[in-house]
């Protein structure tokens, strides 16, 4: 039986976390410095999580290795099984010839890319976050502005900036849930607080899409759009999660923001679209000069021929759209039907893992939980995914043979990034199991009331590190509750900022830039997305932190039943 120490180096919480720091440090460096393949920095990260967790936390070198190994599986499936057949899926439109239209149908509401940003990643991206969660939405909507003519750098980056508001409330509220469930809060009163947070990440968020895609100019050329998107997402956001349902907020944002939009845009036309669009083709010549053999969406559309100049008949619109219509009406039934929502739970099979399963104690003496792993066979989201290629297959009337071939081809091509989520998963497993974790937290959580400004980097560390806002609050939320407590702070503010810090921490997350670069045909290139997206997470952050720490100070007025 084994049960981490807090401060098992020297009895010192300060040596003890920095040594807990070098796992994580290891993979920035790595990556952000060194410029490493994602899976070499992977790699690297779990030997050193390993090594600290042996000689610095006494952890036994069978309950780490087997703690790796779980996290490894958890990292092979649901995650990279969800990444998988989402790809899978829009690889079926490729190979069936529907991958152009779906550009000419995007381009009937505007064929201006800084528009075309906010449509996809903001607004759609939000509602399959919504919907599905756990890195759908970024590889969906990454090939979906490929589609459109992004350039697989920018493409990239777009969705995972994009991929931020939306989070806390994802999956049908599955982060803000799980808080609730360990710290006992209701859990409508802790989605109610975020819905008192993220909505300010939500109103200047697609304004930093704008830039990304265009610049100052873009700025001043569409901030009224920008302005309009993103407020109206952030007051959906906020009355749904305080008055409606904590389950459907982003449902509802998202659909709000894109009826804004596209309301928007029939009394009101962007100037310089045009202008905007010759740098993108100017900046797709310079990518396939320069990486002529990317791969993925991008060689999709490097190599596609717009045949089809006829114009779009209903039937072409349907067809393009289907694969996306598919999966809002699968998922919708999934997640928002209780009956199904049940009975595909009652699904799950609970595997004890061998050998870890009853020797892992958490650091308050308790036998952990986490040693049990879910095998969602049925309730995944990938499995709902493959359904949907399925489904999308016959209609396009395409083989077995031909969408076997595609999804074999796409394993293949991905294995790297499988093997790089994996190795990913297996670190956070190895530094949650032995304390590293934990310790982090508990040196931040031990800054009294300084801690309200602090409280979300535990979140955006949590998120980082597992690329999951769920796992993030799992780690986490009951520390924050307990920080709290200590520091005469409304517990219910701390635990909310868990997971509003963490909706930021989710584009820098080595899974998710994985994801991201699978999609759009930069594998092996994680290392250069960090690089770009790495400033806007630390920018974000600086916000939330900012943000709470008044909100339990000078704004206490904007906590629920705060005074």
């Amino acid at each position: 039986m084994y049960t981490p120490e807090i401060a098992p180096l020297a009895d010192s919480l300060l040596w003890s976390s920095l040594a807990a720091l070098l796992p994580l440090l290891t993979i920035f460096v790595t990556l952000g410095f060194l410029k490493w393949k994602a899976h070499w920095a992977g790699l690297a990260a779990v030997i050193v999580a390993l090594i600290v967790a042996i000689f610095v936390y006494s952890m036994p070198v069978g309950l780490a290795g087997l703690s790796a190994s779980q996290g490894f599986a958890f990292g092979l499936f649901p995650i990279m099984w969800i990444v998988i057949t989402a790809i899978w899926l829009y690889e079926l439109t490729v190979k069936s010839g529907h991958f152009e239209d779906l550009r000419l149908v995007i381009n009937v509401i505007s064929d201006d890319p800084r528009v075309q940003a906010i449509l996809v990643a903001f607004c759609f991206g939000g509602l399959l976050e919504a919907l599905a969660g756990f890195g759908a939405p970024v590889a969906i909507t990454g090939v979906m502005l490929i589609a459109v003519g992004f350039t697989a750098m920018r493409a990239a980056v777009v969705v995972l900036v994009a991929n931020t508001a939306p989070v806390a409330f994802g999956a049908i509220a599955i982060p803000i849930i799980t808080a609730g469930n360990l710290t006992g809060i209701d859990y409508k009163e802790i989605g109610a607080m975020v819905g008192h947070q993220t909505p300010l990440l939500a109103a200047i968020v697609p304004l930093f899409l704008i830039f990304l895609v265009d610049g100052k100019r873009g700025l001043r050329q569409l901030w009224p759009l920008a302005l309009v998107v993103g407020i109206v997402f952030g007051a959906a956001q906020f009355v749904s999660a305080n008055y409606l349902s904590v389950e459907m907020t982003d449902i509802i944002a998202s659909l709000m923001g894109l009826a804004a939009a596209v309301i928007m845009l029939q009394f009101w036309k962007p100037v310089g679209g045009q202008d905007a669009l010759d740098k993108m083709a100017d900046e797709r010549s310079r990518e396939k000069a320069t990486a002529p053999d990317a791969g993925g969406a991008a060689a999709a559309v490097a190599t596609s021929v717009d045949t089809k100049t006829t114009p779009l008949t209903g039937k072409r619109v349907f067809m393009a759209l289907f694969p996306y219509l598919i999966v809002i009406v699968i998922f919708s039934g999934a997640k928002l039907i209780p009956v199904i929502d049940k009975w595909l739970a009652s699904t799950d099979v609970k595997i004890p893992w061998p050998g870890l399963d009853g020797n892992i104690m958490t650091a308050a003496g308790e036998l952990s939980t986490s040693t049990v792993y879910n095998f969602q066979w049925l309730s995944s989201p990938g499995t709902m995914l493959l359904v949907s290629g399925i489904i999308v297959a016959i209609v396009y009337k395409m083989t077995v043979k031909d969408a076997f071939q595609v999804f074999v081809d796409n394993v293949v091509k991905m294995r790297f990034s499988i093997l790089t989520v994996g190795l990913v998963l297996a670190l956070a497993y190895v530094m949650n199991l032995s304390g590293q974790t934990i310790t982090i937290g508990t040196w931040i959580a031990g800054t009294g009331a300084l801690f309200a400004f602090l409280s979300p980097i535990l979140g955006w560390l949590g998120t980082a590190v597992t690329g999951s806002d769920t796992s993030a609050n799992a780690l986490f939320a009951t520390l924050q509750q307990t920080a709290a407590t200590k520091a005469g702070i409304d517990p219910v503010l701390l635990v909310a900022a868990n997971s509003s810090g963490g909706v930021v921490g989710k584009m820098i997350s080595p899974q998710n830039l994985t994801i991201a670069a699978t999609a759009v045909g930069l594998l092996g290139q994680e290392a250069s997305i960090f690089r770009r997206v790495i400033w806007w997470s630390l920018g974000m952050l600086v916000v939330m932190c900012l943000l709470v720490g008044l909100q339990s100070t000078v704004l206490s007025w904007m906590v629920p039943g705060g005074a």
